[in-house]
């Protein structure tokens, strides 16, 4: 049986691609091995038509109000929500995440999204009057959109990214030409048609399906105004210093080292399960990830205990069973990478708690399964504590002191996220002050509310997805000045 050709959407039409001589790349099934699709990767001519598009489309998405168009984003929201179950499979089947996770986060999460910007719509002040002490003159300012827009989504959550760039620069007045990973593309095409059938005027979201070259091709041209990328760090850099030749607007959410404190009043249980958030869900692909685990040294061995037994249990399995907890890394080339790094810890003299091993009984044979991983004995300079894994991999470091787990937790270029669990909340909130993260959270880990902004510090990145903050990275401030006395000049 032949697999099916995926298409790009450009100007509300489903296209090949006009470059006939490329090279198809397939989508794979991480837990099975077996071809999804096909597409032929997006170049500059296909670039080209989208930025057309969007240019046409976005003249008449721009004169509409910000209520009208929060409509179509909660017209949107409802569609995807019917849809749950069939986006949910198709994310499954891309990213070999659980069934169990999909079906309650990513369609969830992105229809979430598209309602609260929807929302935002009818009560959006996009114009704010500004006192002057001249009585014959008044200013007032407009945020604007900032025009054509960029977005290049991660492979771990590809219909969340998408709609969390989509709804605000929508909503904004923008057009947006999105790019997904080109290891988990389906859920945004389906997005754009959603879109599309909740009214969305043709051309003013695009997906482009491709790699890097794509995504080079986007942030070239010269007409789009602004690119949002969700994902690793020397990625985030190349885009950075790409976007800089014709200065457009750059917002980046990066990778993380991300470090959760565990004080000794703690309840553990709720702590394990942090740790447990922070590390093993989606198999530890998740950018937030707090895989430094700071714990006070008078609880660290029952806090082990309990980390022990939980992650024993954590069951690997066909991520379309509704039993599974644990899914495959998403490629050869992680899982390699993964693999490296335990050898790595083992090698520096990190102590194994439990994992370390690659997992082959009852999961499918074309998948590339590592156990639930947990270190102890660490120390801040081994290459396990330092360096992003991007799986199973938790790092369990002691401290004594809180100004020592704060200033060890902030010895790190990155600043994505952080957690403290303490029963005292006055004294995790000391800490949490002073803790260099863009995301924290206390005696919880790994919930990301659509309407609390997310966005990292340092080397994770800038700029904010969500909240009403999101509106700041999608609009420019226009000032007006008005003058209603006769214009006297000294010339």
């Amino acid at each position: 049986m032949s697999t099916p050709t995926l298409l790009h959407r450009i100007g509300g039409k489903a296209v090949p691609g006009e470059d006939t001589a490329a090279t198809l790349i397939p989508v794979v099934n991480p837990a099975t091995g077996a071809e999804l699709g096909t597409f032929r990767p997006a170049g500059p001519a296909d670039i080209d038509a989208a930025v057309e598009a969007a240019a046409a489309g976005r003249r008449l998405w721009a004169a509409t109000t910000p209520a009208e168009r929060g409509k179509v984003l909660t017209t949107a929201a409802g569609l995807l929500r019917a849809r749950n179950d069939e986006l949910a499979l198709i994310d499954t089947r891309d990213t070999g995440r659980p069934i169990q996770e999909t079906t309650v986060v990513d369609v969830t999460s992105a229809a979430d999204c598209l309602d609260y910007f929807g929302g935002l719509g009818a009560s959006l002040e996009l114009a704010e009057d500004v006192p002057l002490p001249d009585g014959t003159m008044s200013a007032y300012t407009r945020r604007e959109p900032l025009g054509i827009c960029a977005g290049i989504g991660a492979w771990n959550y590809p219909l969340q990214i998408a709609a969390w760039k989509a709804a605000p620069a929508l909503l904004c007045g923008n057009a947006m030409i999105f790019k997904p990973s080109e290891l988990t593309p389906r859920s945004a095409l389906l997005l754009a048609d959603v879109l599309a059938e909740a009214g969305l005027p043709d051309g003013v979201f695009s997906v482009v399906l491709g790699a890097g070259a794509t995504g080079a091709a986007l942030i070239d041209h010269p007409d789009i105004a602004k690119v949002s990328l969700t994902g690793s760090v020397p990625t985030g850099s190349a885009v950075m210093a790409a976007a800089a030749a014709t200065l457009k607007v750059v917002s980046l959410e990066l990778g993380g080292k991300s470090p959760i404190i565990v004080c000794e009043d703690a309840d553990l249980d709720d702590a394990v399960s942090g740790a447990i958030l922070g590390n093993f869900y989606s198999s530890g692909q998740i950018c937030s990830n707090g895989t430094r685990v700071f714990v006070h040294e008078s609880v660290v061995e029952p806090f082990l205990d309990r980390l022990r037994e939980r992650a024993s249990r954590i069951v690997a399995g066909d991520p379309e069973d509704p039993a599974t907890e644990l899914g495959p890394l998403i490629s050869q080339a992680q899982f390699a990478k993964v693999t490296d790094y335990i050898a790595t810890g083992v090698g520096e003299g990190a102590r194994l708690v439990c994992g370390g091993d690659v997992i082959t009984d009852g999961v499918p044979a074309g998948g590339r399964y590592v156990a639930p991983t947990v270190f102890a004995d660490c120390t801040d300079d081994m290459t396990i504590v330092r360096e992003e894994i991007f799986g199973p991999v938790m790092s369990v470091l002691t401290f004594a002191a809180d100004d020592e787990a704060v200033t060890r937790a902030n010895a790190t270029p990155f600043g994505l996220s952080a957690g403290v669990f303490s029963a005292d909340l006055d004294r995790a909130r000391g800490l949490v002050a002073r803790l260099e993260a863009g995301t924290c959270w206390i005696n919880t880990y790994n919930v990301t509310p659509v309407e609390v902004p997310f966005g990292g510090v340092k080397r994770s990145g800038f700029g904010r997805e969500n909240g009403r903050a999101a509106i700041d990275h999608y609009t420019y401030v226009k000032s007006v000045i008005v003058e209603t006395a006769p214009l006297e000049s000294p010339y």
